[in-house]
């Protein structure tokens, strides 16, 4: 069985990394013992991201902690998806990998949440068959965390807790044990927290690897688990008892919303520190329980079972017919069904801010649950949701250049994530541009930075974009005019740039692939007196051009 990454341990009490933190702690490396990191925010490894990450990487041991691989799902567990975290977990070397024990994709469509498991002997078979590949391709254990849930299923036949044990027996896997998620459970269904922790303390040692903590957020329907909050007085006591039975085991301060100030982080993971410095492990062996026989594998009714949840998500009127088979009060699907709307008004709020400032919260909301509804995520990854948007949005009187800035946006964003480039101005780079022949020069191609983005518009939309920045231009007196744009991240930030028709004929026949001659030619047909040789210059300089092939002309005969 594969094992955790035997360097870099993982040790003491650690925190999540957070966009508001990066610039303190990139600069002042506080005393931490660890960092984890959310899997799906790093895929793309580029950019500002990549850069924060790698750079911390070199002074803090890493955790990865993902959202996406849907153990649970009968359907909609993706192998793109997973080799996505192989790659990512080969760049960075962490020494933790978890998951979660849920749900989360049906046949067609992402559901973009941590969905309630039905615990049984064919779930058990089919999370174990799940977890054994996940560690096959990533070749190591992994963690698996059990979850806060809402809505338990009456046909459950065991706790979560032997759920996770049996789990780990079969598999060799480890357990993520999140402590506030056993409070809020014990809140939402009486589920005895320290039965859980018993359950657990007869596997080897070393079984339970990591442990959560965070806040949860009290309503008149239910506990929710939101991670916006201080560590709670019960579920600090909660960690203290799990200290006794599992020893010294890393700990996390998750605080994923609202987040404050990185000092407050810093004091909840100091009193955590404190808390294990100060309890001594006695464990507390017991028999391990019976694991439920293996059976053939048929998942026959527990895709019937997701199928109905995901049907009532998308159809309140549905919850009749879905009830019967829950324990708890149904109107609690009524969370998850905010988290799925949420989870799709997040992502396009992400990729969409200008055109979220310029229709105002209330309506882009509302356009984002409509498009959520109609185009489904497909892609764990969502900041890959919301491609087809501008499409999506309605004629407006007055505004019908909305659906081109919505392009421009999604230009913008898709940018971020683009693969980073050497720069070009180089002197490789510039000697290559110096041997070349006239002739040479105009057969050979160009290589554009991966991030490239161009746009031509009948509106005044990279005009607009630009005057909503910090510090931008006045806005457009009139949008009824001819634009055109270019999209780059050279380095950290992406950039829009006005440039003229002339040059965007000359870059759009580059990114066809065709010759520096036939780029030209095309932008002196727009304009017979097109500066190439400036162009080319500034290209070099900015990062647009980052290679160039030369034409090796037809094989001798």
């Amino acid at each position: 069985m594969a094992q955790a990454h035997p360097a870099y341990p993982v040790q003491g009490v650690g925190i999540g990394l957070r966009v508001p933190h990066y610039r303190q702690l990139l600069e002042q490396r506080p005393a931490l013992g660890w960092l984890e990191v959310h899997t799906e925010n790093y895929l793309a490894r580029s950019g500002w991201d990549w850069h924060v990450l790698t750079s911390l990487r070199r002074d803090y041991p890493l955790s990865l902690h993902g959202v996406g691989l849907g153990l649970g799902s009968v359907h909609g567990f993706s192998e793109a998806h997973l080799a996505r975290v192989r790659e990512l977990a080969a760049a960075i070397e962490p020494a933790l990998v978890s998951e979660h024990l849920s749900w989360g994709a049906l046949r067609d469509r992402q559901l973009s949440d941590l969905l309630p498991l039905q615990l049984d002997a064919a779930s058990l078979g089919l999370v174990a068959a799940r977890v054994e590949r996940v560690q096959d391709v990533l070749k190591r254990r992994i963690l698996v965390e059990n979850v806060s849930t809402y809505l338990r299923f009456a046909s459950d036949a065991m706790s979560e807790a032997e759920f996770l044990a049996a789990l780990a027996r079969r598999t060799g896997c480890g357990i993520l044990l999140d402590v506030n998620n056993l409070y809020v459970n014990q809140c939402n269904h009486g589920e005895d927290a320290i039965a859980a922790l018993d359950a657990l303390a007869g596997l080897p040692p070393g079984t339970v690897g990591e442990l959560h903590l965070g806040g949860h957020l009290v309503t008149d329907l239910a506990v929710i688990d939101h991670h916006g909050d201080r560590i709670a007085p019960p579920v600090w006591a909660l960690y203290r008892e799990a200290l006794v039975r599992f020893g010294a085991v890393p700990a996390l301060v998750e605080w994923d919303t609202d987040v404050p100030a990185l000092d407050v982080l810093l004091g909840e993971a100091r009193e955590a520190q404190g808390i294990a410095a100060a309890v001594a492990p006695v464990g507390m062996p017991a028999p391990p329980a019976a694991m439920p026989a293996l059976q053939p594998l048929d998942t026959r009714a527990l895709d019937e079972l997701q199928q109905a949840f995901g049907a009532a998500l998308a159809d309140p009127a549905r919850d009749a017919l879905l009830a019967p088979g829950l324990r708890g009060d149904a109107g609690r699907l009524g969370i998850y069904r905010g988290n799925l709307a949420s989870a799709s008004r997040r992502a396009l709020a992400s990729a969409y801010p200008v055109l979220r400032a310029l229709l105002g919260d209330s309506l882009f909301d509302a356009l984002a649950r409509a498009y959520g509804r109609a185009h489904p995520a497909r892609d764990p990854d969502l900041n890959r949701f919301g491609d087809g948007f501008a499409d999506f949005l309605p004629d407006e009187a007055g505004r019908p250049w909305l659906p081109d800035l919505a392009r421009l946006e999604w230009a913008v964003h898709t940018a971020w994530y683009a693969p980073d480039a050497p720069a070009s101005l180089d002197g490789g780079l510039l000697a290559v541009l110096a041997r070349l022949s006239p002739q040479q020069f105009e057969a050979s191609r160009a290589v554009l930075h991966p991030s490239l983005r161009l746009l031509a518009s009948g509106w005044a939309v990279a005009a607009l974009w630009l005057s909503r920045q910090p510090d931008g231009p006045a806005a457009p007196p009139a949008m009824r005019q001819d634009s055109h744009a270019l999209v780059l991240r050279a380095r950290w930030q992406a950039s829009v740039r006005e440039i003229g028709p002339a040059e965007y004929a000359a870059l759009l026949r580059l990114g066809q692939g065709e010759g520096f001659g036939a780029a030209f030619d095309a932008a002196f047909d727009v304009d017979e007196e097109a500066p190439i040789a400036a162009w080319l210059d500034d290209w070099l300089k900015r990062g647009v051009v980052t290679g160039i092939v030369e034409d090796t002309g037809p094989p001798a005969a």
